[in-house]
């Protein structure tokens, strides 16, 4: 059992249809037929949805967003129409409401990795490979790869756990030129990322991103290199062989699974609400990041 530990109600505005609560965004539909793709500034972690919210959480994910859109315009398009409030929104959608284009999404999440941890490392540690990927003898948690790999995984509903697969498995689903498109689209969009997030001291490990189609046109959607969606590591305490110091919400998993929290992670009952420690630690940690990769203060 997992999903939301509570489940919050759509907020009603004048001319738009809600459509969907997602872990974090809420997706209205305007009278035009643009989505309306609101971030809230909730946080999950191990498949809930917790209870407390992390301030401006919602709003450093859509400004982050945003300002890699425009780093990425030359290489993949956006959905992105417009920023403005809808009329009628409430004052809090300012800076985390976004216009976007109805996108034909695809049931996949592009998944590209630079380094070695996670779910990656867990499948090398068994088959030394990643996605049925071979890759070399020798690494360990946070080692760079010879070169970076897409390593999709299926699009988990909230409350279950994306699955990695291998490409051979993206290309049965969305066919063989759907896929060599999102594999092409997802290694440039993580090359570009990892350049610019390099000459500010930060790694990309990895990043995952998700795509769909307006017309014919390949565009990426959601959201893009954001603490929510990507490993950011700080350059200057880079070890492999161990966990790494992220920019994400490795704090909150940390400290569930501590004896602090109290809760069982086996068991079916809903984690508990976070203390205001792990709050402001986690929210410093997003706003760093922004910080870091656009060079702009957080205000």
């Amino acid at each position: 059992m997992s999903g939301f530990v509570d489940k919050p109600e759509p907020i009603e505005v004048p001319g738009l249809v809600h459509l969907h609560t997602g872990k974090v965004r809420d997706l209205y539909q305007n009278e035009a037929g643009d989505l309306v793709m609101v971030a809230s500034d909730r946080i999950s972690a191990y498949d809930w949805v917790l209870p407390t919210e992390i301030p401006d959480k919602g709003r450093v994910l859509t400004q982050l967003s945003l300002w890699w859109f425009e780093q990425l315009a030359d290489v993949v398009p956006n959905h992105v129409l417009s920023t403005d409030l809808p009329e009628g929104a409430p004052a809090d959608w300012q800076g985390r409401a976004l216009v976007c284009k109805s996108l034909r999404m695809l049931p996949v999440e592009c998944v590209a990795r630079g380094y070695l941890t996670g779910s990656g490392l867990a499948e090398y540690n068994e088959t030394r490979t990643v996605c049925g990927l071979a890759l070399p003898e020798g690494l360990t948690d946070g080692s760079e790869l010879p070169a970076p790999i897409f390593t999709p995984a299926t699009k988990a509903a909230v409350g279950e756990h994306d699955e990695n697969v291998p490409y051979e498995e993206v290309a049965r689903q969305v066919g063989a030129e759907t896929a060599a498109q999102l594999r092409q689209a997802t290694l440039a969009v993580y090359g570009r990322g990892r350049d610019i997030a390099r000459d500010r001291g930060i790694i990309l490990a990895d990043t995952k991103f998700e795509f769909g189609f307006d017309g014919e046109t390949l565009v990426i959607g959601d959201e893009v290199l954001t603490p929510d969606s990507s490993r950011f590591w700080p350059a200057d305490q880079w070890e492999p062989g161990r966990a790494q110091p992220s920019y994400d919400k490795q704090f909150v998993r940390d400290w569930l699974t501590s004896p602090d929290s109290g809760w069982d992670r086996g068991s079916e009952q809903p984690p508990p609400a976070l203390p205001e420690q792990v709050v402001s630690a986690t929210r410093a940690r997003y706003v760093e990041a922004y910080e870091r990769l656009t060079g702009t203060s957080w205000s």
